[in-house]
């Protein structure tokens, strides 16, 4: 296999001068500390910008309790995001009994809601819904049922996820993956108004939440960037019938065979291609959120680790540098733990693709370290501001900052609705 990044990343000088000057624009501004102080140091603490993954495996290592602490531990040092696993069929599995409490039965890879929002308060996570109405994880009880009762069943869902958590998770994903052509669960999938009915519903129980739409990574970023994309019609003919979509999800699975993966990946790895797609869905005005990523290894060997990490610096730059993306979330942290495979099986399933950012044992790899220099080191401000007629003026990233001025400390928050902040 071929390991240099420059065989997969494709770019030039314009693309790549677009991206710097995308990040520089776009992530950060000029800000004003008024104060008596001379001096003042300031370091951002937390970005506006939301960098997640999903949640899947929070306290679901049994047999390894020292490999759940440096899960949490990873997770909350590289995040600020985390996405919760709302399967129908993991949280009302049958009729009436839900697994939304902490002390609910265990399912693999589908920790409960309560414990995860619970982690995500005392770690300064903030939590997104995923899967509110995705067909292939209806419960196996809603086969063969009428599309009427099947809403019926669907609204008291939300009603519920409403009531409980719509004060705590401010993203709240609607739809996912329409187009499904087999393995459906129910024929209300099928009804030619299905993503706006979900919208319209969800628009009544989650009036004050951000409503998001997901869908599968080829529908989206293979084709020829154009209006008659199938994702772009099925959003704008929603928009059309009045359903309330609020942001644009964005699928980026790499799921390839190693044997295929180089010449599968090109437009994938096209930047030019990438920003070219985020300008075409721009036209809706509403913000891009990059909700499932999985970038492959396929091993543990140092240079297949190193050149995933080259391409997640590349695609996570360019993401960034776009006025209109406000999420990105990697899928499985860990090696070995991902869908349709048993933990540590490293042969089926997504173990297959080795897409995590650290490996079976929860040590780093590459990925990991790049990410976290990226978000934590690169794009982040931290330095000395001399004051000049009582203020201190700067350039920095948009989030939450620790200000210190005459040995006292502030927390403030700096975006673009708030620069100037007074001591």
């Amino acid at each position: 296999m071929d390991y240099d990044v420059k065989n997969y990343i494709k770019t030039d000088e314009q693309t790549d001068a677009r991206i710097k000057e995308g990040i520089e624009k776009n992530r950060k501004g000029n800000f004003c500390i008024k104060t008596d102080a001379k001096t003042v140091k300031v370091k951002l603490k937390n970005h506006k910008f939301r960098f997640g993954g999903n949640l899947f495996m929070l306290d679901e290592i049994p047999d390894k309790p020292e490999k759940n602490e440096i899960y949490k531990q990873k997770f909350k040092k590289l995040f600020n995001m985390a996405t919760l696993p709302f399967y129908w069929n993991a949280t009302e599995p049958e009729p009436g009994k839900t697994r939304y409490d902490i002390g609910s039965e265990k399912l693999y890879r589908r920790p409960a809601i309560d414990l995860c929002i619970k982690w995500c308060s005392e770690n300064g996570i903030e939590p997104r819904e995923h899967a509110l109405c995705y067909d292939h994880s209806f419960p196996d009880w809603l086969k063969n049922k009428p599309t009427i009762e099947v809403k019926k069943h669907l609204e008291e869902r939300m009603k519920q996820i409403s009531q409980r958590y719509a004060d705590k998770i401010p993203t709240i994903e609607v739809t996912n993956e329409m187009f499904w052509g087999d393995g459906w669960i129910t024929d209300f999938y099928l009804e030619d108004d299905y993503v706006v009915d979900c919208f319209k519903m969800a628009e009544k129980y989650f009036p004050n939440n951000e409503l998001g739409i997901n869908e599968w990574s080829g529908d989206i970023w293979e084709p020829y960037p154009t209006p008659r994309n199938k994702y772009f019609l099925t959003i704008e003919n929603a928009l059309l019938k009045g359903a309330r979509i609020d942001a644009i999800g964005m699928q980026y699975h790499m799921f390839y065979k190693k044997e295929e993966y180089q010449k599968r990946t090109e437009k994938f790895y096209d930047l030019k291609q990438l920003l070219s797609v985020m300008d075409l869905f721009a036209a809706f005005n509403k913000p891009i959120q990059i909700t499932e990523i999985t970038v492959p290894s396929f091993c543990n060997e140092e240079e297949a680790e190193n050149l995933q990490a080259d391409i997640l610096e590349k695609i996570y730059s360019t993401w960034f540098s776009h006025p209109l993306c406000e999420q990105i979330i990697y899928w499985n942290m860990p090696d070995g733990y991902a869908a349709f495979a048993e933990p540590g099986d490293m042969t089926s399933g997504e173990n297959y693709y080795y897409g995590g950012l650290v490996r079976f044992d929860m040590t780093e790899k590459a990925a990991y370290k790049r990410l976290y220099h990226l978000i934590h080191e690169v794009w982040t401000t931290d330095e000395q501001v001399e004051c000049v007629n009582g203020k201190a003026n700067f350039r920095g990233f948009y989030g939450e900052y620790e200000v210190e001025a005459d040995g006292k400390k502030y927390n403030v928050m700096l975006d673009k609705d708030e620069k100037t902040v007074c001591l």
